[in-house]
């Protein structure tokens, strides 16, 4: 069994590269080898296989036709520019959300051999005038640059799938938190560093109403959910092959209550609260009411709590004192 990460470089893709290291096997097959991809060469792991790593730009089809070998079975496909830096650089989030994913997939389609594909989508690909809740037959409305390229992806894993070209499969993952390292540019950061900074020690801004909600999956559950999500029968996936991950709906207030439960009530005090309208509005047009029967039905699960989420952090990704 040969695995790919694209994206092996980032957060996710390097817990589920650890992940797979500690379980040995996916899909009922032993690893065989393990390759990490990424825009700069990621650090390798230790691992009890072989593991490689190799610097890749997706968009550029020559790259990804070297990257992605003739004998892989498992591709992870994480790499992405996130939600802001889409918004304000159209030409970078069409360049690899888009054409960079169509590049993947077309690589595949050449190789003849069917991979598995595992493609991490967006709630951003919801939006607009649609009701709530949003179900596992809602349409996507993105209101977004980011969300539009992510649905156009979402369409090209379920029609590649339908061909017969790949097998794939689509996640829409809940913003995750709470995220390990520093703030980056996507609208929804802010939603791990009020957790994380004052649980650090640290100030942190938070730029919308405690009443804000939105959709939380801590990066632990997803993780374990992504290498479910890999391990999947097509034949149980059905005619829509993306689908939304479970999570929790919460409120802003929720998360720093379920922070000063576990923490105590310092943290909190940390947070400071300085609203910004850019990062407001994008975050209004977000949705955050959502059934995710299908993934459940399929056993992909939630976090038990926010609780969970501040202690898994703790565990697995807060620095030592």
């Amino acid at each position: 069994m040969n695995v790919l990460i694209i994206g092996g470089g980032g957060f996710i893709g390097r817990k589920v590269a650890h992940q797979l290291a500690q379980r040995k096997t996916l899909r009922g097959q032993e690893i065989t080898r393990l390759t990490l991809a990424d825009i700069a060469t990621p650090e390798p792991i230790e691992a009890p296989f072989p593991v490689e790593t190799a610097a890749c730009d997706i968009t550029d089809r020559a790259q990804v036709d070297g990257m992605i070998a003739g004998d892989t079975d498992v591709i992870f496909h994480f790499a992405a520019v996130v939600s802001s830096h889409a918004e304000a650089e159209f030409d970078d989030g069409m360049q690899v959300n888009l054409y960079g994913t169509l590049n993947v997939l077309e690589r595949c389609r050449a190789l003849g051999t069917a991979p598995v594909v595992v493609f991490t989508s967006s709630l951003a690909v919801f939006g607009g005038e649609v009701p709530d809740p949003i179900t596992d037959h809602t349409i996507p409305n993105p209101q977004t640059s980011y969300g539009t390229q992510k649905a156009i992806g979402e369409f090209l894993v379920n029609d590649y799938s339908r061909k017969g070209f790949i097998d794939g499969r689509g996640f829409r993952l809940p913003t995750i938190s709470v995220r390990p390292g520093k703030p980056n540019r996507a609208a929804s950061s802010f939603m791990s560093s009020i957790i994380r900074e004052p649980l650090n020690g640290q100030e942190a801004i938070c730029p919308v109403d405690e009443s804000q909600e939105h959709f939380y999956l801590s990066p632990r559950r997803c993780v374990e959910n992504l290498i479910k999500g890999a391990e999947l029968d097509a034949a149980d996936l059905g005619q829509q092959r993306c689908m939304t991950m479970p999570g929790q709906r919460l409120s802003i207030r929720q998360m720093i209550d379920a922070l000063t439960n576990v923490a105590g009530p310092e943290p909190a005090k940390l947070i400071k609260w300085e609203g910004d309208e850019d990062i407001a509005s994008i975050v209004r047009g977000w949705r955050y009411d959502y059934r995710t029967e299908k993934a459940r039905a399929l056993g992909l699960e939630a976090d038990d709590g926010f609780e969970e989420n501040v202690r898994f952090y703790i565990e697995d990704d807060q620095p030592a004192a």
